[in-house]
């Protein structure tokens, strides 16, 4: 395109200087339109040719003001690009009119619909999954729980909590299968165990008593134990069954209220918390927690993936046929697509304009002209047209009136 345009030039020069030669020749008076059509198209093709070439270099090397503009500026343009799409395609206004034209909630859950593409985002899904569980290291994972989860725990207190939970408990009477399990197998151990109570009974006994009379009173007491065990475990209005609820229900208000029980609550807190155990607990969960999604994500056939898949496709559903939904999904779309232009606008200019920054000056230059060169040659091509065309008329004019 450039042999194309100065080709144009190199014409217009040699059809003037044959015109000129002519007239001075003494051609006729047509001739002189020719010649003042090729002079005016060598000025408009030599304008043009300065105002092409000044964008990229100095014209014939010389450092005339204002041209090698693109070298010389290009960190301006690059700071003008980057302002100008900040205030034309980032604005707020902008950015909400266009999401909301977009209906990309619709188009999104029309999308998720189809079971191939819920089953590809699902598929997605889980191998972000791998790689995120992959990627952390053991270590890292407990020392979090143990931050997040016992250090939390360790800082709340047990006693006034748990207090509430069993006084309500206790006054729903919920608490009542709890101690008729402990009755009945308090009166199991006393009937399988008599043996043991009747031996309990001799050591206790006093050596010099005879060995028949211990074993009257063992059987005796045992007697009385397993009715005692018998009648508690039958009779729900038993004075042993009150009197345990009336301790339930104060030791409940103790939890709350009672200094010296909050402090032994803490105090029990602390040593269970504190307790190797514990941390071995926590790596224990981590591990079978890790396995488990490891498992299901490699899995396509697991319940994991297989109620993701189906909770994907039951959204697109929602997003398709409930407008109310689609409404408030677009909503936050919009709401965080402004505060995002709103707030890091600056920002993301920031990427164009420190591209173009770190562009060297000549390369730069190169390139623009690479792309947009062979159009910029057109100017210099209609320059030459419109040049000529318009010396033509100057000068036809110009003999009418003169």
């Amino acid at each position: 395109m450039k042999g194309i345009a100065t080709g144009l030039l190199l014409l217009v020069t040699a059809i003037y200087v044959v015109a000129r030669w002519q007239e001075s020749a003494g051609a006729p008076s047509w001739v002189g339109y020719v010649s003042a059509a090729a002079e005016a198209g060598m000025v408009g093709a030599l304008a043009d040719w300065f105002a092409v070439t000044a964008l990229f270099r100095h014209p014939m090397g010389l450092p005339i003001p204002h041209t090698a503009i693109i070298p010389t500026r290009k960190n301006m343009l690059g700071s003008s690009l980057g302002d100008f799409v900040g205030s034309n395609f980032l604005a707020p206004q902008v950015v909400s009119d266009k999401l909301a034209r977009a209906g990309i909630t619709h188009r999104a859950g029309v999308w998720l619909s189809e079971p191939a593409h819920a089953e590809r985002v699902t598929s997605e899904l889980a191998t972000a999954v791998r790689g995120a569980v992959r990627v952390l290291r053991d270590e890292d994972v407990q020392a979090v729980l143990e931050q997040t989860v016992v250090r939390r725990v360790l800082e709340q207190r047990w006693g006034p909590p748990l207090g509430r939970i069993l006084a309500r408990v206790f006054a729903d009477g919920s608490h009542h299968g709890l101690v008729d399990l402990v009755c009945d197998r308090a009166y199991d151990w006393v009937r399988d165990n008599h043996e043991t109570v009747m031996r309990v009974v001799s050591q206790r006994a006093p050596s010099w008593s005879p060995r028949f009379f211990d074993s009257l009173v063992a059987d005796r007491i045992y007697a009385e134990v397993l009715s005692f065990a018998w009648a508690v475990k039958t009779d729900p209005e038993h004075q042993m069954r009150k009197a345990v609820d009336r301790f339930l229900v104060d030791f409940a208000e103790d939890l709350q209220h009672d200094p010296h029980t909050i402090a032994r609550a803490e105090r029990i807190k602390q040593q269970v918390l504190e307790h190797p155990e514990v941390r071995n607990l926590v790596a224990s969960a981590w591990a079978t927690a890790k396995k488990m999604l490891l498992d299901a994500a490699e899995d396509p056939s697991s319940e994991l993936r297989l109620r993701a898949g189906e909770g994907l496709r039951s959204l697109g559903r929602r997003l398709t046929e409930d407008p109310e939904l689609r409404a408030k999904v677009d909503g936050w779309l919009e709401g965080a697509a402004v505060y995002v232009v709103s707030h890091y606008r600056d920002e993301i200019t920031t990427l164009i304009t420190d591209t173009v920054e770190r562009w060297d000056a000549e390369e730069t230059s190169r390139k623009i002209e690479t792309h947009v060169g062979r159009d910029l040659q057109f100017i210099r091509i209609n320059g030459t047209v419109v040049g000529s065309l318009a010396g033509l008329v100057i000068h036809t004019l110009s003999l009418l009136f003169f």
